[in-house]
């Protein structure tokens, strides 16, 4: 039922779906777990602990399940776990989670029907939804979470800890160092909100009467702000009606009351944050002493 490439390394303890096919010189990694209706191209690697749901395609070079590029990883079984429908485009690569992480149990995942285009490199223990789209060249830092439906522009970089909230859009090379607003444009190396994305909440069905919602409570956040603070506007939207009646408004309320109260740095996960020096002094006291060692 697989189409399997003569070239193409299995690992035995690797477990196939039917309708696979998997192009020359890829390798599947022990502990992989590969869903029905999978696609390599050549030159695919995926290692495990991870597991593949159905109907994904992997272009050339991409490298999924790899240890993570963090000092706290010990080497222990932690795991990639990646839904159905997605397209990994050619040279991206998304490490496993590690050991110490409260969100993620060390678990990095990726949900449904994504497109993550060349280049994209998501580290570890990220969180990404569904319906995603990451251009060119993005690069997702340790323990970041994408809600679902956002657009990452190409070339931008996502500092570690991290939230984008759902429908945001991000224009192409900008930095974002701590959680971005649902429903919003955010662009340039400050992050600025510049609008709401009114083309892709319509492309995904959300109601004109949300879009103008959305729009009359960015006017009072940003567009209008002058002296005032943000949580005073965010209590006096919460005080009208567009909160009371609009699930969308509230969530973005919500989304940036919590951020305000619980936020470090302006990244609510970074409060949550739980690892110690202690998890990175295996790595400096062994460069220390082959330091002293070699005097």
């Amino acid at each position: 039922m697989n189409d399997i490439h003569s070239s193409a390394v299995i690992d035995p303890k690797a477990r196939l779906g039917e309708n696979i096919t998997i192009g020359p010189f890829c390798h599947v990694g022990a502990d992989v777990e590969l869903g029905d209706g999978c696609t390599l191209h050549p030159q695919v690697t995926l290692l495990g602990p991870a597991r593949f749901g159905p109907n994904n395609i992997f272009f050339p070079n991409c490298v999924l399940g790899a240890d993570p590029q963090d000092l706290k990883y010990r080497g222990g079984p932690t795991r990639l776990e990646v839904g159905e429908n997605n397209q990994f485009r050619e040279f991206v690569t998304i490490h496993r989670g590690t050991e110490v992480d409260n969100h993620s149990g060390g678990v990095t995942r990726v949900g449904n029907n994504n497109l993550i285009m060349v280049g994209v490199h998501i580290a570890h223990d990220a969180e990404l939804g569904n319906h995603v789209i990451l251009a060119n060249s993005v690069q997702i830092a340790g323990h970041v979470k994408i809600e679902d439906f956002v657009n990452v522009g190409g070339a931008s970089a996502l500092h570690h800890f991290v939230t984008v909230g759902r429908n945001a859009f991000v224009a192409g090379m900008t930095r974002i160092t701590h959680d971005a607003p649902p429903y919003f444009k955010i662009e340039g190396y400050d992050q600025q909100v510049r609008g709401v994305n009114r083309t892709g909440m319509r492309r995904w069905g959300i109601s004109e009467e949300s879009c103008r919602a959305l729009r009359t409570v960015f006017r009072m956040l940003y567009a209008r702000r002058g002296e005032r603070r943000i949580g005073q506007t965010l209590t006096e939207i919460e005080e009208n009606g567009l909160y009371q009646t609009d699930d969308h408004v509230r969530y973005l309320v919500d989304f940036l009351q919590i951020k305000l109260k619980a936020g470090r740095y302006g990244r609510v996960r970074e409060a949550f944050r739980n690892d110690t020096s202690a998890d990175f002094a295996h790595f400096y006291d062994r460069r220390r002493d082959a330091q002293e060692a070699a005097t």
